[in-house]
């Protein structure tokens, strides 16, 4: 069998309908409730009051002609039918309709009332097409019974009990209905609108377009939603933008060494008349790319191990300030070449518990990127100190300044603030991005500031002794890889 799809929005219609079938459902069993509970037990005890009221006063001597004339002068004037008779068997005489299935006094009632108790007679009687309540009491002289009087009232129907109400109900109801529709049909429009939007916004978010937006008018549970919704399409946009950036730069720094090794190639092979010289050049180029081609990867793979927690970290008490001058002496040529100065100002005390080949990664990468990008005939300072329970790392160069947009990049995969020089500087456009990653797993903070002079601050901190981190990243005993 088919399963029939019902949407929020019917099931919203249909619970509407639901709601005023209940109330229609519900108006009619109150009323009911009002007729037979109220209206029906009040006329029964009315009855009863009157009919023992009126038996009570004659309840010695005989049931006189001048006692039954007062009696059907109260017939008259009263709201009640009253029979009074000296002989039981007048009574069914005087009212020849059944009640119900039986007749007035059934041979069942015959005991009861000849002992001098009443009984309630209440059903159907077709003479007067009504229902009727009444009750026969039995008029005693001691222990005799010298007469009946048997006193009722036809009861009126539901329509004319509250004949005077239903048209206001019918008001009420139709003003009901008509204010429940209005605010039902607002819910609906405020409910269904933001959330087709959201629909119609995750369909196009399915097939890759991430630039539509949902207009959100008020900001309750559903407004918040689309707002979330909204921040993750502009999330998944970005991360689109930056997924091709990636890929067109990964394109661009794999082409270029590639485009060399097969050019020099190709010219290793079709020309025989050259020098052992030029030979030994050419592979040294060929070499050199692809010792480029090898770090960049070594470095991607480094830096998704980061970014993704996998990575392990050693806990070692580490003499800090010889690091730093050990890493420092790794860039005496190339400073030398372009006559930089370092300027150290150290904490030789200073000693941290971390890994010490990652930390002199970070220390490399930051003091690499100074030294390329400096001016030449310029100095670098070194700062390393300690601050509270944190080691303070800070590089200052002067170079070109750089715009608060591009230092809000720096450290994204390729990312490179002069675009011209990369093949000058050489790298792989990923230093930073590592450094980034082992700063933030270690719970540290990296910051970069440019002045418009261009002295550019690069400040690390991290903490003296390095939190253990498992291989999700979480508090765990750290165990080599």
């Amino acid at each position: 069998m088919k399963k029939v799809k019902v949407n929020f929005n019917q099931k919203i219609i249909l619970l509407f309908i639901g709601t005023i079938a209940f109330s229609v459902a519900f108006s009619f069993l109150f009323l009911h409730f009002l007729y037979k509970d109220l209206y029906l037990n009040s006329i029964r005890e009315s009855v009863e009051y009157q009919g023992e009221q009126t038996a009570a006063h004659y309840h010695y001597g005989e049931l006189t002609d001048e006692i039954i004339g007062k009696i059907q002068w109260y017939n008259i004037v009263s709201e009640y039918e009253v029979i009074v008779v000296n002989e039981l068997d007048e009574l069914n005489a005087s009212f020849p309709y059944s009640i119900g299935e039986e007749s007035l006094v059934a041979a069942k009632d015959r005991d009861k009332l000849m002992a001098g108790q009443s009984i309630m007679k209440e059903g159907y009687v077709a003479h007067f097409q009504k229902e009727v309540i009444g009750a026969i009491y039995p008029v005693m002289d001691g222990e005799k019974a010298i007469g009946y009087i048997f006193i009722y009232v036809p009861l009126a129907g539901l329509s004319q009990v509250f004949g005077s109400s239903i048209p206001i109900l019918l008001v009420v109801g139709t003003v009901f209905f008509l204010i429940t529709s209005w605010l039902l049909n607002r819910i609906r429009k405020a409910l269904f609108q933001p959330l087709l939007a959201i629909q119609d916004l995750s369909k196009e978010v399915s097939k890759g377009q991430y630039s539509n937006r949902i207009n959100i008018r008020q900001m309750d549970e559903i407004g918040q939603m689309a707002q979330a919704f909204n921040d993750m399409s502009e999330a998944l946009e970005h991360q689109d933008e930056r997924k091709r950036d990636f890929l067109a730069n990964m394109v661009h720094e794999m082409r270029t060494p590639l485009t060399y090794i097969n050019g020099y190639t190709e010219v290793l092979q079709k020309q025989t008349d050259r020098t052992p010289e030029e030979t030994h050049e050419y592979l040294q180029t060929i070499q050199k790319e692809v010792s480029r081609m090898k770090k960049l990867l070594a470095d991607l793979v480094e830096l998704n191990y980061l970014q993704e927690d996998l990575f392990y970290f050693e806990h070692n008490p580490i003499v800090v300030a010889q690091l730093l001058f050990d890493t420092c002496d790794l860039f005496r040529i190339h400073r030398q070449n372009r006559q930089i100065d370092f300027d150290l100002n150290v904490d030789e005390d200073l000693i941290v518990f971390n890994d010490e080949k990652r930390l002199q990664q970070i220390f490399y990468n930051v003091i690499d990127n100074a030294v390329k990008y400096s001016n030449e005939n310029s100095v670098i300072g070194i700062v390393l100190a300690r601050e509270n329970q944190d080691m303070l790392f800070t590089v200052i160069n002067k170079g070109t300044p750089i715009s608060q947009q591009d230092i809000e990049r720096l450290g994204e995969r390729f990312f490179r603030t002069d675009k011209a020089r990369n093949r000058q500087t050489g790298g792989t456009g990923l230093g930073l991005s590592i450094v980034k990653e082992i700063v933030r797993i270690q719970k540290g903070t990296f910051e970069i500031t440019s002045t418009s002079t261009g002295d550019i601050s690069v400040t690390i901190r991290l903490p003296i002794e390095l939190k253990q981190v498992d291989v999700k990243g979480r508090d765990a005993d750290v165990t080599k890889d």
